[in-house]
Order: structure tokens, then C-alpha cells, then sequence
């Protein structure tokens, strides 16, 4: 296939490196001339506006947005829109809000698809998982470039219709945020019980076989190897929240009740204003999976 990706932060990187892995042809822009040549150096064909992105791809026309959730969007689309018509397909693989992709996809001539993405920066050689939502037709058509970009054909899926694919990352994240959340507690109970624990040697060990080993697991023992039992300087500040946020929002208007998640959001906003271990975890979990800046004590 022939690709176009608008976006080339440390996740648009990724999609258009693995996409010419895969073999397949990716014209790049970003507003950083930087960023385009960092993907041109790594085989990409630089553009330098989005117009001169759409005229090198020529008809039917294939394109990734990779831009922040918001009004980044839709200043791209409305860039694209003179470009574009019913054959061809764009893709948001940002973490937008579902109805602002519901909004979008009616709004936009191309197929719109909405790509909820996870994994993060530490995906690079794995690949994302994918959850996907817009026309069927469209869907089959980035097949190829969702195998190159995801883990593989069982790393990404349709989820339904337009809106779909955001929805289900939406509370995709919601559940991350009571994993993250309930390893923290589990940890603090640890770090200020009975005895004196090597925390890296626990997690290890829990992360072979146990009932609750996963991939934040492994990043548990990451933190705890690079920043040692007591966390080092690792600050008390979780920042994030708007998907967190989305998702609760989501679970009163459908009368659906989700304390554990609810509660690991509070945990999160109370983290601006309080100390505490669980929370110091989170904070460096988050750098384990999406290389987010860890905040620091001063007084360490």
C-alpha cells in the first residue's frame, strides 16, 4: 500500500517506521521539519504541507492522522478536505473523544476511521493493539498497513461503527487506570507492612505464573529496578485523565456503576495535592508504557 501519515510524534513514528518494515510506501509530514526528515531518513517520502502529502499519493488516497485529540484534528481535516473524496480513507489513531469521531466521520467526505491505539512508545518493536471503528469497506482496505502497525492480524479488529473504535479505548483506558491503581495499593501495603521487602524481586516473582502477572507487572519491576524498593525520587503526581474521565462520564449517563474506576480517577486528581506510594508507581508506570515525563520530588 501506499500510505500518508500526518503526525510524526514518538507514536506516528512508529506507524510509518513499521509500515515501510512491511513494505509498504509512506509518504510523511509534520509540521516539524525535524520529525519529516527523522521519517525520511528512515525511508519515508518527505512532504512539506499537507497539500504536497495528498498530490504525492495521488488518487484513492490512504492517510494516517497521528495528531493530538482536539482541535489539532480537525485543523488537519479541514487542511485535507479540498483533497479528498468518497474513495479514500483517513484514520484517527489519536485518543479523541467517540462523539468527536461520530461528528467527524459524518462530516468528512473521505471513510473516516476512528483508531483507538495502545501500547504506547514501548510498542515500537511489538506493535499496538487496535480498536477500530467506521466502514466495513474502509476497514478491509488498511488491513495490510493495520497487520504492518499492530502486533499482527489478532492485534487489531473492528469494533463496529463509526465511534466504535474510540469507545472501546476509551474504556479501554478506564480499566488501566483501576489495574494501574490496585498494583500501586497492593505495593504501598508491601513497601509499609511487616517486612522489609525487596519490591523488584516481588514483582518479579509475581509476574511468573501468578494469577496476576501482566505487562504492568513487568513495568512494576522496571520501576523498582531503575528506581529502587522506595521508588527514589519518584513523585506523588499522576497526570493524565481526560480518557479516565471520558469514561466515567460514560458509565453515569448509561447508569452503568464502575467505583473501582471511578475511584482510581480521584486517586489520580487527589495525586496533585497528596503524597503517596500507589501513586508514586503510577507515575512511573506511566513513563514504563508511554514514556510520559516522570514528575520528581524536590525534597529527595
Amino acid at each position: 500500500m501506499e500510505l500518508g501519515v500526518i503526525g510524526l510524534g514518538r507514536m506516528g513514528q512508529i506507524v510509518a517506521n513499521r509500515s515501510l518494515e512491511a513494505g509498504h510506501d509512506v509518504v510523511a509530514f509534520d509540521l516539524s521539519a525535524e520529525a519529516t526528515a527523522e521519517a525520511a531518513a528512515a525511508g519515508a517520502e518527505p512532504a512539506d504541507s499537507v497539500a504536497d502529502l495528498c498530490d504525492r499519493l495521488g488518487s484513492d488516497k490512504r492517510i494516517w492522522l497521528m495528531v493530538p485529540a482536539g482541535d489539532a484534528v480537525d485543523a488537519t481535516l479541514a487542511d485535507l478536505e479540498p483533497h479528498l473524496d468518497g474513495e479514500d480513507v483517513v484514520v484517527d489513531g489519536g485518543n479523541s473523544h467517540f462523539e468527536e469521531s461520530v461528528r467527524r466521520a459524518e462530516g468528512t467526505d473521505a471513510a473516516y476511521l476512528d483508531c483507538g491505539t495502545s501500547g504506547g512508545p514501548a510498542s515500537a518493536e511489538a506493535g499496538f493493539s487496535l480498536m477500530i471503528g467506521g466502514p466495513a469497506w474502509a476497514y478491509e482496505e488498511f488491513v495490510p498497513v493495520f497487520d504492518a502497525v499492530a502486533t499482527g492480524p489478532d492485534g487489531h479488529d473492528r469494533m463496529g461503527e463509526s465511534g466504535s473504535g474510540h469507545y472501546v479505548k476509551m474504556v479501554h483506558n478506564g480499566v488501566e487506570y483501576a489495574l494501574m491503581q490496585a498494583y500501586g495499593e497492593g505495593f504501598e501495603l508491601l513497601a509499609d507492612g511487616r517486612y522489609d521487602l525487596d519490591m523488584e524481586s516481588v514483582a518479579r516473582t509475581w509476574n511468573n505464573g501468578a494469577v496476576i502477572r501482566s505487562w504492568l507487572l513487568e513495568l512494576c519491576e522496571e520501576a523498582f529496578r531503575e528506581e529502587g524498593s522506595d521508588l527514589g525520587d519518584v513523585a506523588d503526581h499522576v497526570a493524565g485523565g481526560s480518557t479516565g474521565t471520558w469514561t466515567v462520564q460514560e458509565a453515569l449517563e448509561q447508569e452503568v456503576p464502575v467505583p473501582i474506576i471511578y475511584q482510581a480517577l480521584a486517586e489520580r486528581f487527589d495525586s496533585r495535592n497528596e503524597g503517596r506510594f500507589s501513586r508514586r508507581l503510577a507515575n512511573r508506570l506511566r513513563y514504563g508504557f508511554g514514556r510520559h515525563e516522570v514528575a520528581r520530588r524536590d525534597d529527595a
